[in-house]
């Protein structure tokens, strides 16, 4: 279980660090999938399901990685905050990603992209 779950928060950084790429070299798609969460019943339930599978891993390895606090407090918030967008009603959270997509230029998505990199990087480093 604890090996899976390395794998699986390896993963997450490997995303996170796609995912920043993504905002810098593409920042106008990045901000249109901003924009599709929780727009239909699938893509809100699988978005909240999903995002728990590396939270549940962070909180299983945290023991084992360089900063356990920091995993375990991550993997729990992320997890809490999933169940919170769970009972949210799937319009509400769908208008929030509309509004918070467009208050993100291109440019704001661009200048960002460098946090989710480093973030990235930072979970593989506490994991290797």
């Amino acid at each position: 279980m604890v090996l899976l779950a390395k794998w699986i928060v390896i993963l997450f950084g490997c995303f996170l660090i796609s995912a920043g790429f993504l905002m810098l070299f593409y920042p106008s798609k990045a901000r249109a999938i901003i924009g599709k969460a929780g727009s239909t019943n699938f893509i809100n339930y699988a978005e909240i399901t999903i995002r728990m599978i590396p939270a549940a891993a962070l909180v299983i390895y945290a023991d084992f990685s360089k900063y356990p606090e920091v995993f375990s407090v991550l993997g729990w918030f992320i997890i809490a905050t999933s169940l919170v967008l769970y009972v949210i009603p799937r319009k509400i959270h769908h208008a929030y990603a509309v509004y918070c997509a467009a208050l993100l230029k291109p440019n704001l998505i661009r200048l960002t992209s460098p946090f989710s990199i480093l973030f990235g990087s930072f979970i593989i480093f506490c994991v290797v």
